[in-house]
C-alpha cells in the first residue's frame, strides 16, 4: 500500500493520478462500520479495474475547530490504521492533514480538490459523512457536487445489538474495561503496541517481573486496572497479565498512567523490544494495598485467575 501524506493546496496532477475508487472517513478504530465502507471501496475498484483508496484525516477535527480540544487520543494511531489497512488490501492511502485552510472549504471547493482532483471516480462513504465548511456538504446532496465527473455510493448504517456501531461507542466501552464489547464492536481484539523501557523494577522485587511499555501519547488505552492480555513478541504469543495505573501502592502522588505486563513462562531480557498486547478481559481495578506482602498475594491471585481465563 503507498501512503500519501496531503495539505491543502495539494499539488499532485490529476493527469499523473490512476483512475481509483476511493473511500473516505475519519475512520478512527477501522470498526465494522468502516470495514463495510473500505472494503466495498476495494470489491468495487476490482471489478472497475481501478486502484483502491482510502481517504482520511489527521488530525481529528476537534483539535483544529474545539479550543478547549489540545490533544486527541485515537482508537488506533497512525502506523496500526496503515497496517489495518494494508491488510484490508487497499492500494494507496491519502492521509490530509486536517487545519484552519481544510475546513473553510466550500463542499463544492473540498470535492473538486480531493476527489476530482485525485482521479476519484467512484467515492463511498458513510450515510452520516459530511464534507466542507462545518459539514455543510452531504452524501446526500453529492448530485450537486459531482459534475458528472465520478459516482459515488452510501454505506448504510452498521449495527450491534440494535445500536450503531460508532467510534464512540467504542471509546465508551474502553473507558468501562469492556474489552469483549469493543472486540465485538471492532470485528478484532484491541492491541497495543510499545518499546520496552527501564521502570522502576518493583515487579522483580515483587516476583513478577514486568516489562513497562512507552506508549504513544496518540493511542487510547482501555480503563485503568489489570487486565488479562496476550503478548507477541518475535512471532510468539505468551499469556500475560497486564496492569494500566500509577501504582498507588509505592507511589502516593498521582503520575503518569503507566503500562506494565508480565509475560508467563518467558525468560529473558526484553529491554529496547517491541511487544504487542492484545487486551481480552478487565479482570480488577488498581488497588492501593496496605503492605507489600498483601500485593503480592493478590497478583499471584490475578496469575491463577488469568491463567484458567486463557486455558478456558
Amino acid at each position: 500500500m503507498e501512503t500519501i501524506e496531503l495539505s491543502y493546496p495539494h499539488t499532485l496532477s490529476k493527469e499523473d493520478l490512476p483512475e481509483t475508487v476511493s473511500a473516505i472517513g475519519f475512520f478512527d478504530g477501522i470498526h465494522k462500520g468502516h470495514q463495510r465502507v473500505i472494503q466495498q471501496a476495494v470489491d468495487k475498484a476490482k471489478q472497475k479495474n481501478m486502484e483502491s483508496a482510502v481517504i482520511t484525516f489527521f488530525p481529528h477535527p476537534s483539535v483544529v475547530l474545539r479550543k478547549d480540544t489540545q490533544h486527541v487520543k485515537y482508537i488506533t494511531i497512525s502506523s496500526e490504521k496503515q497496517a489495518i489497512l494494508d491488510d484490508l488490501q487497499v492500494d494507496r492511502l491519502y492521509i490530509i492533514q486536517f487545519n484552519q485552510d481544510l475546513s473553510k472549504l466550500s463542499p463544492q471547493e473540498f470535492i473538486d480538490h480531493f476527489i476530482i482532483g485525485l482521479n476519484i471516480k467512484h467515492l463511498v462513504a458513510g450515510f452520516d459523512y459530511s464534507f466542507g465548511h462545518k459539514g455543510q456538504g452531504k452524501m446526500a446532496d453529492m448530485q450537486d457536487y459531482a459534475r458528472d465527473v465520478f459516482t459515488w455510493e452510501t454505506i448504510g448504517k452498521v449495527t450491534l445489538e440494535k445500536e450503531k456501531i460508532s467510534s464512540t461507542r467504542i471509546r465508551a466501552a474502553l473507558a468501562t474495561g469492556d474489552m469483549e464489547q469493543v472486540e465485538q464492536l471492532l470485528g478484532r481484539t484491541f492491541k497495543t503496541t510499545g518499546l520496552v523501557v527501564k521502570g522502576a523494577s518493583r515487579g522483580r522485587e515483587l516476583g513478577y517481573p514486568t516489562a513497562n511499555l512507552a506508549i504513544s501519547k496518540d493511542a487510547l488505552l482501555p480503563k485503568q486496572g489489570v487486565y488479562a492480555t496476550r503478548v507477541y513478541y518475535k512471532g510468539e504469543v505468551y499469556g500475560g497479565m497486564a496492569n494500566i495505573g500509577t501504582n498507588p501502592t509505592f507511589t502516593d502522588e498521582i503520575e503518569d498512567m503507566s503500562v506494565e505486563v508480565f509475560l508467563f513462562d518467558f525468560d529473558g531480557d526484553l529491554y529496547g523490544e517491541e511487544l504487542m498486547i492484545e487486551w481480552l478481559s478487565y479482570t480488577r481495578e488498581e488497588i492501593k494495598f496496605d503492605s507489600k506482602e498483601a500485593l503480592i498475594e493478590r497478583m499471584q491471585q490475578d496469575e491463577q485467575e488469568i491463567r484458567a481465563y486463557l486455558q478456558a
